[in-house]
């Protein structure tokens, strides 16, 4: 069994958990980098060796990725999850909280089902750097295509949330100075202030969810069958799958992490057995301090995305995926 060092486990924890959450494909990034790096990086982080932990390891670092999506989403879980269950007992349908959380899980059903019979299998099967490669220059395509041949529909909603915005942050904001001695208190009143209108904003995101079909959803949620391959991301294809379908490109990223938590939380807590039997022998201080940074590296990412995705496209993310993919595959190449 290869062995797995700590500055290993922590570079590729924290790219992990930045990774899964940009549209750039984290496990397209944690096949490439010990091939490129080589000697005993590629030795020891060999996802496709039978007898390596290493992409158990991988896959197991998505509990703490979607731990860290958990911390920052927590106030809207708690109330898709309220939602859900007020909507089995009373056996109703009627608001958009619970529509939405309807939505989240037949949209993981598909994705769940592949990934129990063939999640496996298939990430061996493609995880070779050469591959990984390819499918992050055909990654980089996608996003590229879908903000270059945008629908009409999708430009309209992104016009619709920017007015929406501006009407909201124009509205007149509290006037009066606070005393010098009261600065603290009126520092706190802002930030309290602040995270109300990140609620609200959240709530209205919903709400432009919520109007999708059923079988929308579904069909965004089954594109991310195609993260199996490495190169290609979960995240990624989910956004131009909801952008293709209408949605404003902000609504879009909204919707993919939130069908991304379920699926990599449910895809690390399978992996989890493996690495605390024989397979994770000697490694269990390493899994530690990937997770951390796993976590972290995700909630500060996906605080930085749900801002970014606001005013900014996927171009730059399709560019890099591009030229990446064409860099590793002429370095592993040669």
């Amino acid at each position: 069994m290869s062995h797995m060092t700590y500055p290993e486990a922590a570079v590729i924890g924290l790219i992990q958990g930045v990774t899964e959450l940009f549209p750039v494909s984290s496990l397209g990034h944690s096949v490439l980098l010990p091939a490129l790096v080589g000697g005993s990086w590629a030795k020891d982080l060999d996802a496709a060796a039978p007898s390596s932990p290493y992409l158990a390891f991988v896959v197991g670092l998505h509990v703490a990725t979607a731990i860290g999506m958990l911390f920052y989403f927590w106030r809207d879980w708690l109330r898709i999850i309220g939602a859900f269950f007020t909507s089995l007992r009373y056996r109703v349908i009627e608001n958009s909280d619970q529509r939405l959380a309807w939505m989240i899980i037949l949209a993981t059903i598909p994705v769940g089902l592949v990934g129990l019979v063939a999640d496996h299998e298939t990430r061996v099967l493609f995880a070779r750097p050469e591959l990984a490669a390819v499918f992050l220059i055909i990654n980089g395509i996608i996003l590229f295509c879908a903000e270059r041949f945008r629908r009409p529909a999708s430009l309209q909603a992104d016009a619709d949330v920017e007015r929406e915005r501006e009407l909201a942050d124009s509205l007149p904001a509290r006037v009066g100075a606070a005393p010098t001695a009261r600065v603290g208190a009126a520092h706190a009143s802002g930030q309290r202030a602040m995270r109300q209108k990140e609620v609200s904003v959240a709530i209205r995101a919903d709400e432009r969810l919520a109007t999708m079909s059923y079988k929308q959803a579904v069909g965004i949620g089954t594109v991310q069958i195609l993260a199996l391959l490495a190169g290609i991301s979960r995240d990624g294809v989910a956004m131009v799958a909801g952008m293709f379908g209408g949605l404003a490109r902000e609504d879009a990223a909204r919707f993919a992490f939130l069908l991304a938590t379920p699926v990599i939380l449910a895809a690390g807590l399978l992996e989890l057995p493996k690495l605390t039997g024989p397979l994770g022998h000697g490694i269990h201080g390493q899994i530690l301090v990937g997770s951390v940074l796993a976590g972290l590296g995700a909630y500060l990412s996906v605080r930085f995305l749900v801002k970014f995705f606001q005013t900014r496209t996927l171009t730059p993310m399709a560019i890099y995926c591009v030229i990446f993919g064409l860099f590793s595959a002429i370095m592993l190449t040669v």
